[in-house]
């Protein structure tokens, strides 16, 4: 061991040791401890030239108490952070939501994740939050009732609370409006709030936001939830008996998918659900007689909502049973199939793009896509921004990611972007849960207060057959095309 001084710009440091039984490269690192001088920037100034990394202390020819010279730059000192390091629990409530790329759960205030569920999948809409933020808490019009306008102020306002929230909110004036707008939901068994079912708060929840945001009072879109979710049904209605024959069209919120032992996936089960046989009286007959109904599907919304009818009125028990048949439903579904003559001539052009722009630009993310190329270039985009049921929208429209004077037009082809399940035998009893996408690509279930990230693979499992969690809704979201 010996030990040197050495000698770099102004200053000296005596009594540097040097374990001659280590390569000259370690001496180096002591000495960028002590300047700053990383070890390749160094010149060290020894008999017969430079000192290398790997030279052999023996023939350096270094004596005890030598004076070395050394050359070089140090590194710029690193200053501290003007701020320190800030953790998540330390950020405004509304950043750590961002950070986590999900909104918060809801706590179950006793049966209520029926209500929890239903929340979760309309709250993943943004253009159904867009349109709650418009609605003015005194705008009510004279011909909405104060129930329904309090249960449209409730669903913003806890929807505004989900997104600013991380820890769990519990939706106790949504509950307790909800329960005096629809008192079923206020049913009581040995004192205590009975389950109910999703589907049917799904459906009374969109019925009032309907009326309250088309109401005159509302400064969004007349339409805003028909527009959102509305489908409308072109049906062809006949009597074999009889040779009659009409047709009528109506508007719903949802498809059926309805199960039975031929069913084994989704589209299937539509088909099942589009016909049906009703017996009414027969003008030509003079008696009842039974009718056919055969619909397809003549305007597709932003949304297609879809239900597994999957409970049914079982005498014997004197409540709803379920149909635990394993039901397949994809991750991508085409309706173009299920539509009439009259939409699928429209949905042609769209389709045709979307397939050739697919083909072009496979592997590549939606947004990614250029959106000013040749003709028949198109950018793809979600729905948000369509304002026709049929598949087209105004020339006008220049939202982000469609550029002015382009459409956007709906190509048949939808995204699940939600499913509600429930677990157990009943509809009145069992638990359901919320399966949602968010806007990161990731899934979240939303088991009331808990959400849990999940695997797209593991979300069409949710399929049936067991006592597992099954798909009871499920909710896609509209592909489209800019033309």
């Amino acid at each position: 061991m010996l030990t040197v001084s050495v000698k770099w710009q102004k200053e000296v440091f005596k009594s540097v040791e040097i374990d001659t039984s280590q390569p000259p490269y370690v001496f180096k690192c002591q000495l960028y401890d002590l300047t700053g001088v990383p070890p390749e920037r160094q010149k060290i100034m020894v008999k017969g030239g430079l000192l290398k990394d790997d030279a052999d202390w023996s023939t350096v020819g270094v004596k005890q108490g030598q004076k070395l010279m050394m050359m070089g730059t140090a590194d710029e000192v690193v200053k501290a952070p003007e701020k320190g390091p800030v953790f998540m629990e330390d950020l405004p409530e509304e950043e750590q939501v961002a950070s986590l790329g999900h909104s918060a759960g809801l706590f179950n205030l006793g049966n209520t994740c029926y209500m929890n569920s239903t929340v979760q999948c309309l709250h993943s809409v943004p253009e159904l939050k867009s349109a709650l933020l418009t609605y003015s808490h005194s705008g009510r019009s004279n011909d909405l009732d104060q129930t329904s306008h309090m249960l449209t102020v409730a669903t913003r306002d806890l929807f505004n609370e989900l997104d600013k929230s991380v820890k769990p909110v519990a939706p106790m004036q949504f509950w307790m409006v909800l329960r005096k707008k629809y008192p079923q939901f206020s049913q009581l068994h040995n004192g205590v709030f009975m389950q109910q079912d999703a589907e049917e708060c799904w459906t009374q929840l969109l019925y009032t936001l309907s009326q309250s945001l088309q109401s005159p009072g509302s400064s969004v879109n007349v339409d805003t939830v028909k527009d959102i979710f509305g489908i409308e049904l072109a049906s062809r209605i006949h009597c074999q008996e009889s040779g009659e024959e009409s047709s009528e069209t109506e508007s719903t919120y949802s498809l059926k998918c309805h199960i039975s032992q031929e069913v084994n996936h989704l589209h299937e089960g539509l088909k099942h659900g589009l016909k049906s046989e009703l017996e009414k009286a027969s003008p030509a007959l003079g008696r009842s007689a039974i009718y056919f109904k055969e619909s397809r599907i003549n305007g597709l919304p932003r949304y297609l909502t879809i239900q597994f009818v999957r409970f049914f009125w079982k005498r014997e028990s004197n409540q709803k049973a379920k149909i635990l048949r394993k039901v397949d439903y994809p991750l991508e579904l085409d309706v173009y199939d299920l539509c009439s003559d009259e939409l699928r001539k429209r949905l042609e052009g769209p389709r045709q793009v979307l397939r050739d722009e697919e083909g072009k630009k496979l592997g590549l993310k939606a947004n990614e896509k250029s959106s000013s190329s040749k003709d028949g270039d198109v950018k793809m985009t979600d729905a948000e921004g369509l304002s026709n049921a049929g598949g087209e929208s105004s020339a006008a429209t220049s939202q982000e990611g469609v550029p002015a004077g382009k459409e956007t037009c709906l190509t048949g082809v939808y995204d699940l972007v939600a499913v509600l399940t429930h677990k157990g035998r009943s509809a009145d009893s069992g638990h359901y849960v919320a399966w949602v996408k968010q806007e990161n690509g990731k899934w979240i279930e939303f088991d009331d207060d808990n959400p849990i990230p999940q695997r797209e693979e593991d979300i069409v499992k949710l399929s049936g057959g067991g006592d597992w969690h099954m798909a009871y809704i499920c909710m896609y979201k509209a592909r489209t095309v800019s033309m």
